[in-house]
């Protein structure tokens, strides 16, 4: 993606959805701001790519969804009805515009200068490969935020997201995914992440796109910083038992009551 580009940018994501469905995929998942770039200098540049949930991007996608009979997850810079701008992503299927998603958690530069927090919790929608959710980047921070789309039943959770690349040691895996990994794995949940790659403005990106089973294991090879198609066949159906012994169960051992402290602090 390049800021401020959005033809071209939709043209590539057009292309990128094209070659998915080629390669047999039927649920796509996209990067966060996917048809806008990140690295906005101020409101004023942000303004100029924003568009509504009914805008260019969005209808593009729809009608891509119902010539294949997709699901698509996609992030976009939306300029919302009240004046502000949100950094949010859509879920569309063939039927149209199903759910439309506000960044609850807004990172770094985005606070205060650029984008408003939305305050609705993930969306989880019912479609014909099952009940996927909806949440972007830094929202994967808060293991709640997560939970809460667990616990309206989402069987995938679809992440568009920008991570920018940090250093880490030799030869360990990036944390975002660790994280990733251990929201899946205690949710008993697929999530699957599409990340940006290369250079913007000065900002590297990691390039952590990724496909993690209910266990919290990768379903997809770790190809960090190259720009890349990913694939996986998931059977949602087993992100629907929450047991992980013959006593045990990760929803039903809750006890929310103790947990006051964590949700009310």
């Amino acid at each position: 993606m390049t800021v401020g580009e959005t033809l071209g940018n939709r043209a590539r994501v057009r292309a990128a959805i094209e070659a998915a469905v080629n390669a047999g995929a039927r649920v796509i998942v996209l990067p966060e701001l996917a048809n806008s770039g990140y690295m906005f200098a101020d409101l004023a540049e942000l303004r100029t790519v924003a568009e509504s949930a009914t805008g260019p991007s969005v209808r593009e996608w729809e009608l891509l969804a119902q010539e294949h009979d997709l699901v698509i997850v996609a992030g976009f810079a939306e300029a919302g009805d009240d004046g502000l701008i949100y950094n949010s992503a859509v879920l569309v299927d063939k039927t149209g515009l199903r759910a439309v998603y506000r960044k609850v958690h807004l990172w770094d530069h985005e606070k205060g200068n650029l984008f408003t927090a939305g305050s609705a919790a993930p969306p989880v929608v019912d479609t014909a490969w099952g009940r996927i959710g909806v949440a972007i980047c830094y929202d994967l921070e808060f293991p709640e935020w997560v939970r809460s789309a667990a616990l309206d039943g989402a069987e995938l959770l679809c992440c568009p997201v920008n991570w920018p690349l940090y250093p880490r040691p030799a030869g360990e895996r990036p944390s975002e995914i660790v994280k990733v990994q251990a929201n899946a794995a205690v949710n008993r949940m697929f999530i699957a992440v599409a990340d940006r790659t290369g250079l913007e403005r000065g900002q590297h990106w990691l390039g952590g796109s990724v496909i993690v089973d209910a266990d919290g294991f990768p379903l997809t090879r770790i190809t960090l910083g190259e720009e890349t198609m990913l694939l996986a066949d998931i059977n949602l159906a087993k992100a629907r038992a929450k047991g992980i012994s013959a006593r045990n169960d990760v929803h039903a051992d809750r006890r929310p009551s103790l947990y006051t402290r964590v949700t009310d602090s």
